[in-house]
């Protein structure tokens, strides 16, 4: 059982690097406990999705913040070092998790966070695109999400419309983590299809119901969907004030009640520690129910940290020696902490240098419970199954950015940005901080990597279904 320890953590950039896998002397993933194969009752799935943490806000990847609970969940599975979040916002990486497809087959406005309001319903994930619960419902799963859905913000475009049999938490991209009002002044605490109001803080909200869950369907496979709010603004802890009240615009005043602008970091740290209670309660519930060892569990963020927001607040989140922050292509906006848990199955306290994305664990979920993958959807995510069972090497391959004018081509260590008409060329393998713009030195990778962009914006506007141009 997880216990709530705390140490102490204090990290040099040296350090930093050194715990994150980034020096000389690491390998790719080691083999793996095998056992899959025979397992014979189908895994549940238990998948965290963080908002906006930060490469370096955890303990276990040398950061800031004291995670004792998701530290020991690392130390008992795989930490991925290069593992990208499909976007570097909310929405785009979430629709890529749901669908297995780069966000960019589903319309440019699903490059940046959804806009919309309570009162726009067209604004959404298409429903004919098939989710990975859609996939798990139909083989027989419970499904149940508990969070932000942020991929459309009224019925019918609601987890309750696509696979989840039970769903709580919030439509919009952000609500007050008290009195769950969105920035458009709304109830936004959502039973299914529709409004039910509950008191308490968010992130214990979410982690009652996702334990609830886990009891009630303990006598069959489930897939359970925590979707965390925190650490997206309002930046409040337990103990901070509610902010926000029910017929108000709180556009311009959406961060919360924040005493010292200059240093929102007592705020974030509150919030983790919220989500690192919240990692104990959930595997505690695992271990009590004897579904330990039968579930797969994942822990993941949507983006990069904020590292300071305009001109009025700072030091917010950390993205350790990456470059950029949340929004952007650089490093910072999309390198994020995942750790996949799974014991007796997954041998413990691993770390992989293996380029991964947030979308490959649709097929890998479908995969590892044996359901077949959509026979109309483009799949642009690759099954890493066998990396995490069997440690075997994920095929090279090149893999895309893009939100508006700013994209990102990633091949090898090699990783190309375009803004607007400027091109940058950056070796991460020795340059994790993309510093030292090579363009000019590498003429002849430029356009290769240019190539490429070009190809796959041309194949992602073809849609997300096959046959549909």
């Amino acid at each position: 059982m997880f216990t709530n320890r705390t140490s102490k953590i204090n990290f040099s950039r040296r350090d930093f690097l050194r715990t994150a896998g980034f020096l000389v002397g690491t390998a790719a993933c080691p083999g793996f406990l095998k056992g899959a194969d025979s397992q014979p009752k189908r895994p549940n799935f238990v998948v965290f999705m963080i908002d906006d943490l930060g490469y370096g806000d955890i303990g276990c990847y040398g950061g800031w913040a004291e995670t004792p609970n998701i530290d020991q969940l690392a130390q008992g599975g795989i930490r991925f070092t290069d593992f990208h979040s499909n976007g570097p916002m909310c929405s785009p990486t979430r629709v890529a998790f749901m669908t297995g497809c780069y966000q960019n087959r589903f319309g440019r406005k699903f490059e940046s966070a959804l806009g919309g309001s309570a009162g726009v319903t067209e604004n959404g994930m298409p429903l004919e695109a098939e989710t990975i619960v859609e996939v798990l419902k139909n083989h027989g799963y419970a499904t149940g999400m508990f969070g932000k859905w942020h991929l459309g913000y009224k019925p019918p475009l609601t987890p309750a419309n696509q696979g989840f049999d039970e769903y709580r938490g919030m439509l919009s991209g952000d609500g007050d983590h008290h009195s769950h009002i969105d920035r458009s002044g709304n109830k936004d605490w959502w039973h299914n299809d529709r409004i039910e109001m509950e008191k308490g803080y968010t992130a214990t909200l979410l982690t009652d119901h996702s334990v609830d869950f886990i009891e009630k369907n303990k006598g069959q496979p489930f897939c359970l969907y925590l979707a965390h709010l925190a650490i997206h603004f309002p930046w409040q802890g337990p103990d901070d004030p509610p902010h926000r009240t029910e017929g108000k615009n709180w556009g311009n005043d959406k961060w919360g009640i924040i005493p010292d602008e200059k240093n929102v970091r007592p705020h974030v740290e509150a919030m983790i520690k919220s989500v690192d209670r919240s990692v104990q309660c959930v595997v505690d519930a695992l271990e009590k129910n004897g579904l330990a060892e039968n579930t797969l569990v994942v822990f993941m963020s949507d983006n990069g940290g904020y590292i300071r927001y305009g001109r009025r607040f700072e030091n917010i989140s950390s993205n350790g020696v990456l470059r950029g922050e949340k929004g952007q292509v650089y490093e910072g906006g999309h390198r994020v902490p995942c750790i996949v848990y799974w014991p007796g199955k997954i041998k413990a306290n691993q770390v992989c240098h293996e380029k991964v994305m947030t979308m490959d664990f649709f097929p890998t979920i479908a995969r590892l419970a044996g359901a077949p993958l959509p026979a109309r959807q483009k799949i642009d995510g690759v099954d890493i199954s066998p990396l995490l069972m069997k440690g075997q090497r994920i095929n090279e391959r090149t893999m895309f950015w893009r939100k508006g004018n700013a994209k990102a081509v990633r091949r090898g260590p090699w990783k190309l940005v375009v803004k607007g008409d400027d091109i940058e060329l950056y070796n991460l393998d020795d340059d994790l901080g993309e510093e030292k713009n090579l363009a000019t030195e590498k003429t002849e990778l430029v356009f290769k990597l240019t190539k490429a962009l070009a190809k796959w914006e041309k194949e992602v506007e073809s849609g997300f279904m096959i046959g549909s141009m």
